[in-house]
């Protein structure tokens, strides 16, 4: 018999990556109360190593219309893309199974929904692009940490990106938490007016999910949990 599922539950089941967002503006208030709350999160000798960007309104069309542009850029002059590097590996150098094959099944799953094929390059870049648009929603999260920190902290981090996300759903909001942006630290950095010791560690779209878009339909699968757990006695 499956268990009911409670509160946190039916929030953490609730959650996916969601890429199309109503206008519908979100109380800051509401916002500032879930970033308290998602500090709950653990962290390493309570290093607490997070620090938050809001961005809404003006800032938020500015950054946008600024990552929009270079993006288009780089796609016009691929010699550009040493100007926008990561500072840390989000994704290994080299791939491998099973793990190429789940972001292979996700790729095919994503873009077959919306039609676009393996060669249609317009269609991919302009849904690529979606991303630095935070798929319109009205709220954009830029996350920060010391470059002093461990690789640890990037362990507290998705703690309390999680509690972010499971505290959306919690209030009717939806997310997208988005590596995307860490390409574009070059620009992000100095519009949020971050600290020269911070490195960007990724950014978030934060609103109402559009519930009739097509693209909200897709709802990523997971691996069963006896297939990555081992059972000591």
């Amino acid at each position: 018999m499956k268990p009911t599922l409670n509160a946190v539950d039916q929030a953490i089941d609730s959650r996916q990556s969601i890429r199309q967002f109503l206008p519908t503006p979100v109380p800051r208030e509401m916002l500032a109360h879930m970033l308290a709350l998602s500090s709950r999160a653990a962290s390493g000798t309570n290093t607490q190593p997070w620090k938050v960007y809001v961005l809404q309104g003006a800032s938020r069309d500015l950054l946008v219309n600024k990552v929009c542009q270079a993006h288009d850029d780089l796609r016009a002059n691929p010699e550009l893309a040493a100007e926008f590097k990561e500072e840390y590996d989000y994704y290994p150098e080299k791939w491998v199974s099973p793990y190429i094959d789940r972001r292979r099944e996700n790729g095919w799953g994503l873009y077959g929904l919306l039609g676009i094929g393996k060669g249609d390059k317009d269609k991919m870049h302009a849904q690529h692009q979606r991303n630095f648009r935070f798929f319109d929603a009205p709220v954009g999260l830029m996350f920060t940490v010391d470059r002093a920190m461990g690789r640890g902290s990037l362990v507290d981090y998705g703690m309390f990106l999680q509690n972010i996300m499971v505290s959306a759903r919690g209030h009717g909001l939806h997310t997208c938490p988005q590596a995307a942006w860490n390409g574009f630290a070059k620009i992000i950095l100095p519009h949020i007016s971050a600290g020269p010791d911070e490195m960007l560690v990724c950014g978030m779209s934060l609103g109402y999910a559009d519930e009739t878009a097509l693209v909200n339909t897709f709802r990523t699968p997971r691996v069963s949990a006896k297939d990555f757990t081992t059972w000591l006695d």
